[in-house]
């Protein structure tokens, strides 16, 4: 059974991916990771604040010893200083590249302003990540700001980024656009690598006691992984980028639909966090056991099978697929 992919041109062993959480924050775990058949990891997120608020003590450090890597990682705050922070995080890279064989994606998560945190990719890379997963989590909350300008805006971070380094580039995206379609394809045509769909914006809640904002961490169900089903289909074929599913993929099955709509590989999370790392284990033997069952001897075989360019009802994936789930609902009288 060949359950190889490709993914931002990296040779993957098979299309299971661990996404950016905390469970990343460990090397232990990470470790356990490439054991239990992750083909690659994005480790948790550096935030383009972090970056801002350290960018003049960053500057310093990075200015110092560059042409000796490893020594130079010894000028950052140590890890009891900032846990997260732009140095340990560079350190925690260039760790995790000696624990284990299987490539590492480093998390850039930019606020969606452009600036000197763009150098910062640079750094990465000379640490020794093997790709960047920039993660472009804004809410526009100008009334006055206008679709194409959010938009330019990605192309301009992208551009920006990009411009840092050689190793591939890939965007995670939220859906939330006028045309979805419209900034995957300028995406694709800026150079990006990949595109990661889709990201989870976490909803603030209101705490009636305390009479206060409070933030909500929700884990993900399988119901989320329709909408990235759903534009994966549509955009496969279309694009040069390689295309990631996030969001809702717990079981075999999911991550056996997300192939067959088109993804190159598919990102676990939410499962991970609630069953264990092994996990992964449990879905790989799933999906080959289903493999097995339905003569498939490949993922390349799946790939796409059924996106909306090779299914018999590409409509089924636009308006079509509305009507008909509306027209034959019948709701329980019970």
């Amino acid at each position: 059974m060949n359950l190889s992919t490709t993914y931002l041109n990296l040779k993957l062993r098979t299309p299971l991916v661990v996404s950016a959480s905390p469970l990343s924050e460990e090397i232990d775990s990470i470790k356990q990771m490439e054991d239990a058949g992750a083909s690659a990891v994005v480790l948790y997120s550096i935030f383009e604040e972090q970056l801002r608020s350290e960018r003049i003590e960053l500057a310093k450090s990075l200015e110092q010893g560059t042409e000796s890597f490893a020594e130079a990682l010894s000028y950052f705050p140590e890890p009891e200083e900032f846990h997260l922070g732009p140095g340990e995080y560079l350190k925690h890279v260039l760790r995790a590249k000696s624990a284990i064989s299987i490539p590492i994606i480093a998390s850039l998560n930019a606020s969606g302003s452009i600036g000197d945190w763009t150098r910062y990719a640079r750094h990465i890379q000379e640490a020794g990540a093997d790709a960047i997963e920039l993660n472009i989590y804004s809410i526009p909350t100008d009334p006055n700001l206008s679709a194409a300008a959010i938009e330019q805006n990605y192309i301009d971070i992208v551009n920006a980024v990009k411009s840092e380094v050689s190793i591939p580039v890939a965007v995670k995206l939220s859906p939330f656009f006028t045309n979805f379609a419209f900034i995957a394809k300028r995406l694709d045509e800026a150079g990006v690598d990949g595109l990661v769909l889709f990201n989870r914006f976490y909803q603030p809640d209101i705490d009636l006691e305390a009479l206060e904002v409070k933030p909500n961490i929700l884990l993900s169900t399988p119901m989320a992984m329709r909408l990235p089903l759903r534009w994966i289909a549509i955009l496969y074929g279309k694009l040069d980028a390689s295309l990631a599913a996030t969001s809702g993929i717990h079981r075999a099955t999911d991550v056996l639909k997300m192939l067959m709509a088109g993804a190159d590989v598919t990102m676990l999370c939410s499962t991970l966090l609630r069953h264990g790392i092994r996990q992964i284990e449990i879905i790989e033997r799933e999906m080959i056991a289903w493999m097995q069952e339905h003569e498939y001897k490949s993922v390349k075989q799946l790939k796409g099978s059924l996106s909306q360019e090779n299914c018999d009802s590409p409509a089924e994936f636009e308006r079509a697929q509305y009507m008909r789930a509306i027209s034959h609902y019948r709701p329980s009288l019970a």
